[in-house]
């Protein structure tokens, strides 16, 4: 594919993006000459050594953090504060405690000062889709860590935004309800086909979900390496038992063991 088709298709476009912490003295760099776009409908997935600022990256492409440098486009045009095209799924279910599931999916429309009732039958089918619909009038308290970040990702996708962003949403999750909601993310992805750039700090988790798996090195940070996963979908979780999958894992491996040692030129 030519790279003019690629620019013209690209949903999010991050050219050359710094970021300093600070000033004078105490002043850090953390992202350096970052550069990656993400086209439209695809699923990316945003991988590193803890600290190298992945979560950074995430925050200034959601507008939620000024760059210090460099461009972020989303949609062709510069992200410079949050917009309702773009929906956020946090570390951090951040639900209001008072309010119930549906109450809580339905908040950002309340916020963006659109019509509650014209919503209430898309809130009703995510909840649905993520098998929560007899939970809808339950409170936070009431609900498991898996089912308020199921409310967490309903939430993101109330507005129907064109591109969804993924803070590490499964990380304080055990083991198997982690896998029951990477099932949960690919199924939802195959109905609505968001732009989805995704954070993980696992291996198999990146390589279950996506499209492309970008490369952070060590701070100062920037894309080392882009792998392209060749599994079509939809995906079957059992995929992850397949030498394939287990090979491609161990290509990964070897591309965050080189990140812990450098912040080097982009490989492809």
């Amino acid at each position: 594919m030519h790279e003019a088709t690629v620019r013209m298709q690209a949903e999010i476009s991050c050219q050359r993006v710094r970021k300093v912490f600070g000033t004078g003295s105490s002043a850090f760099e953390a992202i350096t000459a970052a550069t990656f776009s993400v086209n439209k409908g695809e699923f990316v997935c945003l991988l590193g050594p803890s600290g190298c600022g992945k979560s950074t990256l995430l925050m200034m492409i959601a507008g939620l953090e000024p760059i210090t440098a460099g461009t972020f486009l989303a949609g062709g045009i510069p992200m410079i504060e949050p917009r309702a095209e773009i929906g956020i799924v946090f570390q951090d279910p951040t639900l209001l405690p008072w309010k119930t599931a549906l109450q809580n999916v339905l908040f950002p429309i309340e916020m963006l000062g659109r019509r509650r009732a014209a919503y209430l039958g898309r809130a009703m089918e995510l909840l649905r889709l993520v098998h929560l619909e007899d939970a809808a009038h339950k409170r936070p308290r009431e609900l498991s860590g898996g089912m308020r970040q199921r409310i967490s990702l309903c939430r993101a996708l109330i507005a129907d935004p064109s591109v969804l962003l993924m803070d590490e949403p499964f990380s304080a999750l055990d083991a198997i309800t982690r896998d029951d909601m990477n099932v949960v993310v690919l199924e939802l992805w195959e109905r609505y086909r968001k732009t989805v750039l995704f954070v993980t700090h696992s291996i198999r988790e990146a390589v279950l979900l996506a499209d492309r798996v970008l490369v952070m090195g060590r701070r100062p940070s920037q894309i080392i390496a882009e792998i392209k996963v060749p599994f079509v979908h939809p995906r079957d979780f059992a995929i992850g038992e397949t030498a394939q999958f287990n090979e491609l894992c161990a290509v990964l491996r070897r591309e965050i063991e080189i990140a812990r040692g450098s912040g080097g030129a982009t490989r492809h």
